[in-house]
């Protein structure tokens, strides 16, 4: 099916066989979307036993990556800004990352939008997953079985200690989602974030997001060179929030905490 993973093996992250497919897909641009990790790069990468997991790709560092064929040192350095850049993601990008056997890009979005945290999904019975939308029994042991792999694990675990994040919310299956029935803006360019990505977390805590602002949007979240949008949401006394301010809305404990900007 268009947009859904490929048949994978059973060793998941760690099979050797499929070990630079699962990179490619790893780094993907609607996955961890790291510029400039390609077929040629990856080859060389794995051939030389320089990476084993997608985990190893955030201990990539200069003088690694200038004993590479064809790789200046402003390719390096453009490559280690991806990867880094690359540690700031959505719940959604990062499952469908994982390469995970019947779960594309459709299914992650919607496990993400339910269970709303990695760990929830991790530890969810295969009952648990049958209650998300479009799953079935198939799909559900495929994630079971992965998760209930240890290499597997490890690697998840390994890419958050190397800094892969994402904001966590309450997920759907706890809550009818954080910003449920709410519509928000997105204007100007966000430090660390960019638009696709938080408008995959805004949906994913069951929000809308509009083209342009008027009296039923319940907030705008406003980057630098923020243009007529921003003037807008002033004129109609809209709830304006920077990057930060939409993180802690979105954060499970954020009791209605808010991050609004100093206008």
């Amino acid at each position: 099916l268009e947009g859904e993973a490929a048949v994978r093996c059973t060793g998941g992250l760690v099979c050797p066989a499929q070990r630079k497919q699962a990179l490619l897909h790893f780094a993907g641009r609607r996955a961890m979307d790291i510029e400039g990790l390609g077929d040629k790069l990856v080859d060389q990468l794995v051939e030389r036993s320089l990476v084993h997991t997608p985990a190893d790709v955030y201990g990539l560092n200069l003088e690694t990556l200038a004993g590479l064929d064809r790789m200046a040192e402003k390719s390096a350095a453009n490559l280690l800004a991806a990867i880094e850049a690359s540690k700031v993601t959505t719940l959604a990008r990062f499952i469908f990352a994982l390469g995970i056997r019947n779960v594309g890009e459709t299914t992650a979005k919607d496990l993400a939008r339910h269970f709303g945290s990695l760990d929830k999904l991790i530890s969810a019975a295969e009952a648990d997953l049958l209650a998300v939308r479009d799953v079935g029994p198939i799909v559900a042991q495929s994630i079971t079985q992965f998760f209930a792999e240890p290499h597997n694990l490890d690697v998840v675990n390994s890419l958050r200690a190397a800094g892969v994040h994402w904001p966590e919310f309450a997920g759907m299956s706890q809550s009818a989602g954080i910003l449920t029935g709410l519509t928000l803006v997105l204007t100007g360019t966000l430090p660390t974030l960019t638009r696709e990505a938080a408008k995959e977390m805004i949906e994913a805590a069951g929000g809308k997001v509009a083209g342009s602002v008027s009296k039923k949007t319940a907030y705008v979240v406003a980057g630098e060179e923020a243009g007529s949008k921003l003037t807008k949401a002033q004129e109609l006394g809209v709830s304006i929030l920077d990057e930060a301010g939409l993180l802690a809305l979105l954060a499970p404990d954020n009791n209605n905490a808010q991050h609004h900007l100093d206008l």
